[in-house]
């Protein structure tokens, strides 16, 4: 495991994008997100848990 870096988040900016993913021959398929930094190969998350704000109400 790599240690995290020590940097401040000036200047920092992520990107995200939407996935359908579609899986069993199209059969079933969910929704997900990937949140990245984009000057690192390292620095990325991904979620299949996505919600809307109104679900979680």
């Amino acid at each position: 495991m790599t240690p995290p870096e020590s940097r401040t988040d000036e200047g920092r900016t992520l990107t995200s994008r939407g996935y359908r993913i579609t899986v069993d021959d199209g059969r079933d398929s969910f929704f997900a997100i990937c949140l990245e930094e984009p000057d690192s190969e390292t620095a990325w998350i991904m979620s299949d848990t996505v919600r809307t704000l109104d679900d979680m109400r």
